[in-house]
């Protein structure tokens, strides 16, 4: 049966593009892709396949040039297919009933640590759709917890913010509007729908998991009004006495079983300073602050999931309007840790150099390794918006940054392990320097000079290859052969320089002139399989880098060939290097 000629074109159509994009055309790669776009060509297979396998044959017979022309007759269609490709593979960012130019939403970071990256995720979804629906992105610090914010935190997150290029449209702070939100606790205590309590925490806990109703859950009135008024007078120290919230005892979701809803806190707050001493919990402060402040949508951790009907139910009590609330799945980095308390335990012992340590994941230590903004973004706007939490691999993140650093990181030589090779014949060459291209192609980026002597340093493994081959490339400039085959054991080794570069030899970087002692940091995840710290997480490194890297501003990221990709630091000790990856 003789094929569709619909379905012969398809077949040497991406026979081409198989040969031009991998050297040689596959048969099961071509026949796979014509199947995938016209799946009736199934009918007859055998005469399928055994047209793809003599388009096949024919095209790898011919020569890289032929298949380029014959590629580029087809370039404009190929052009188009990803086109398509890439718009249907791009996550649709869409919301439930919202509107345009009816938006705004806002972020609301607790001053209380470090962002990671997973605020990384919800900063740009936000930002994202208040983009598509033409609306506003606020910023909103939830800080009504004085024992655990500080200023040090706040100016981190907006620094942060401000490094990833999210912009808000306003910034407003919970504790600013503690009168306010007494005065919506006054209201439901007077209507009886809220209580002033002094149970221990204890029989709190035992009465919400029995659904007991508490002993003062049905004070009248006037009694609870006075014993609020004297929270408020300082009348009460810490756990004497809180504000709850009357819900159902017997419900099945226990968030709605007479939460608290304010509690006497006598922390110097960092923002009030010694103004309040009640202070609303998040439960019962931030629905009010979100409807207060105009919040048409709000995107919420998953795990919020149960206390929505508390959120929505305090803000029918009170009468005011609720926002629409949207479920967003967790980003998890595997091997790593988030959480705020785990990770001021981790610095306190001293098994963590701080906030921007190079293993974990804020965004401090994502900026003190090397990655970039837009990789962040493009990393975490992948995953699109989604209720299903997930795991990923760090080297997701660290392969979107490569696209990001690849074509502007300079390019250097380092050398770990070195072994000194002496040249013998460096007089004769008649050269005190070499210029070498700081990149590849990016020929913007210029060169940098490299200064020559009569000794150089390459790496050990290198060595050894250059007395079992005969010879090494001296990358961008000669190459090295050696002279003494036993000269490493006595400490220096010593070999010749031609001029030439013989292609048959493997290039290495290598360090001459003027070299560099520095040490290089390398990160891994801080986490063990088994969920324990890893003490060996982080180890440093020690070797010779050419004298360009004195140059080099704190934060350039750079790529040591054949090594990977690094940030330059420096401390009292001079410099040093944070690797980044391969």
């Amino acid at each position: 049966m003789a094929l569709d000629e619909r379905v012969s074109g398809s077949i040497h159509k991406y026979a081409i593009k198989n040969a031009y994009e991998y050297g040689k055309a596959r048969v099961e790669s071509v026949l796979s892709k014509v199947l995938s776009i016209m799946p009736e060509a199934k009918a007859d297979m055998a005469a399928l396949r055994k047209a793809v396998e003599e388009v096949v044959e024919k095209v790898n017979e011919m020569d890289a040039e032929w298949v380029k022309k014959e590629y580029e007759a087809y370039a404009e269609e190929f052009g188009e297919e990803k086109a398509e490709k890439d718009e249907n593979s791009r996550p649709k960012f869409v919301l439930d009933g919202a509107e345009e130019g009816n938006f705004a939403t806002r972020f609301p970071p607790e001053p209380s640590g470090y962002l990671h990256i997973g605020h990384a995720k919800v900063a740009f979804l936000e930002q994202k759709f208040s983009e598509v629906y033409k609306g506003k992105l606020n910023l909103y610090f939830d800080d009504t917890n004085p024992e655990k914010e500080k200023q040090e935190y706040v100016d981190a997150i907006k620094e942060d913010l401000a490094w990833l290029g999210i912009k808000f449209d306003s910034e407003y702070y919970a504790s600013d509007s503690i009168p306010k939100v007494y005065s919506y606790a006054k209201k439901l205590i007077l209507e009886g729908k809220a209580y002033a309590c002094s149970c221990d925490h204890e029989t709190i806990k035992k009465n919400r998991f029995g659904g007991i109703e508490c002993e003062h859950r049905n004070s009248d009135v006037e009694t609870n009004a006075r014993k609020f008024d004297d929270m408020l007078e300082g009348r009460y120290d810490e756990n004497e006495m809180i504000v709850r919230f009357k819900g159902d005892m017997k419900a099945d979701n226990t968030t709605l079983r007479d939460p608290t809803i304010l509690r006497v806190k006598r922390a110097v707050h960092y923002r009030q300073g010694d103004k309040y001493i009640v202070w609303p919990t998040y439960h019962f402060n931030t629905p009010i602050m979100d409807s207060l402040h105009g919040i048409t949508d709000v995107i919420r951790d998953e795990n919020y999931e149960l206390s929505n009907a508390l959120y929505y139910e305090i803000l029918k009590t009170v009468g005011l309007k609720a926002p629409r609330m949207h479920l967003e799945g967790r980003l998890n980095i595997k091997n790593n840790i988030t959480s705020k308390r785990t990770v001021q335990k981790l610095i306190k012992e001293g098994k963590l150099q701080g906030y921007d340590d190079p293993r974990l994941v804020t965004l401090s230590a994502l900026r003190n390794r090397g990655v970039q903004p837009k990789a962040i973004k493009d990393f975490v706007l992948r995953f699109g918006m989604s209720r299903v939490s997930s795991t990923v691999d760090i080297s997701l993140l660290l392969s979107e940054n490569k696209k990001n650093i690849d074509s502007t990181a300079k390019r250097l030589f380092y050398v770990d392990d070195p072994v000194e090779v002496s040249i013998s014949n460096f007089a004769a060459l008649g050269k005190s320097s070499i210029s070498i291209p700081l990149h590849p192609t990016n020929k913007d980026l210029g060169q940098r000079e490299v200064a020559l002597s009569d000794r150089l340093f390459i790496r050990k493994d290198d060595y050894a290859e250059l007395l079992d081959k005969g010879g090494l490339i001296l990358k961008g400039f000669a190459t090295l052969k050696p002279v003494d085959q036993k000269g490493a054991a006595e400490g220096i080794a010593n070999a010749v320089i031609e001029g030439n570069i013989d292609r048959r030899y493997a290039a290495v970087q290598w360090i001459s002139g003027n070299p560099i002692k520095v040490r290089v940091l390398m990160p891994l995840p801080p986490l063990r399989e088994d969920g324990e710290f890893d003490i060996d997480s982080l180890k440093t490194e020690e070797g010779y880098a050419e004298a360009y890297v004195n140059g080099l501003n704190d934060g350039e990221v750079i790529q040591f060939e054949r090594f990977g990709f690094c940030s330059k630091h420096s401390d009292e000790n001079g410099a040093y290097f944070i690797f980044l990856s391969k």
